[in-house]
């Protein structure tokens, strides 16, 4: 559930510290609100209309779509400064995407309304929307091709490293497997048996339900920054 936090400083620590005043050419501060959403919330779901455009600040989001047969798909991670709702703001559409928080993250949102109304005549603003959906049509694009074309286990390790939590000096996963598989796009059975394989290899030990991380850096050369 989206919690709006009331904390002037800590909105304008995150519109300085990322530069949103940048992308308009007029003072948009006081029109925007802080909000966080907590571990597994959504953010955007898929089909719904949406009403406003959020800037990710801090956290680490994954993006999937529901597919007509009711499986889903994953599309990539978000993990640092992005723009949300572009797409929609631009065809008048409902939400394209699932973005689903992987742990309590926050977003600085501005409405559909206030946007409408003062600049979608903004030539800095529209500016940026062309390059963030240009952008993204090159991630998806790439995205694709990862999904075609790359071994289960470079996709999983990607998976693993983008959604797990860091507990000391370890990394922690600890996800549904059976929803893993549905998002990679492989069979339960496969993906099992890649987890079998990277426990040979002393890439991850399973301890109490959850898998962590033995080899980082082996992980992280397998994973290669995918479904960036």
């Amino acid at each position: 559930m989206m919690i709006e936090i009331v904390n002037e400083g800590l909105k304008n620590y995150y519109i300085e510290k990322h530069r949103i005043k940048e992308i308009f050419s007029k003072n948009t501060a006081p029109k925007m609100r802080l909000v966080e959403f907590k571990k597994n919330d959504l953010i955007y779901r898929d089909g719904e209309n949406i009403d406003e455009i959020y800037f990710f600040v801090s956290g680490k989001a994954k993006v999937y779509i529901t597919l007509k047969n009711g499986k889903s798909l994953l599309i990539g991670f978000y993990d640092r400064f992005k723009i949300l709702g572009d797409l929609e703001l631009t065809t008048d559409s409902p939400a394209s995407t699932n973005v689903q928080v992987l742990e309590d993250s926050l977003c600085i949102g501005i409405s559909f309304n206030e946007i409408q109304k003062n600049f979608m005549d903004d030539s800095v603003f529209l500016r940026y929307i062309c390059n963030s959906l240009s952008e993204k049509l090159r991630q998806s694009s790439n995205n694709s091709t990862i999904n075609l074309l790359y071994p289960l286990e470079d996709r999983l390790a990607s998976y693993i490293i983008m959604a797990s939590k860091r507990t000391n000096d370890s990394l922690e996963f600890s996800g549904n497997l059976m929803e893993v598989s549905e998002l990679l796009g492989t069979s339960y059975r496969h993906l099992l048996r890649t987890f079998e394989k990277f426990s040979k290899e002393k890439i991850l030990e399973k301890r109490k339900g959850s898998f962590f991380i033995l080899d980082e850096d082996k992980l992280r050369s397998l994973s290669a920054d995918l479904y960036r």
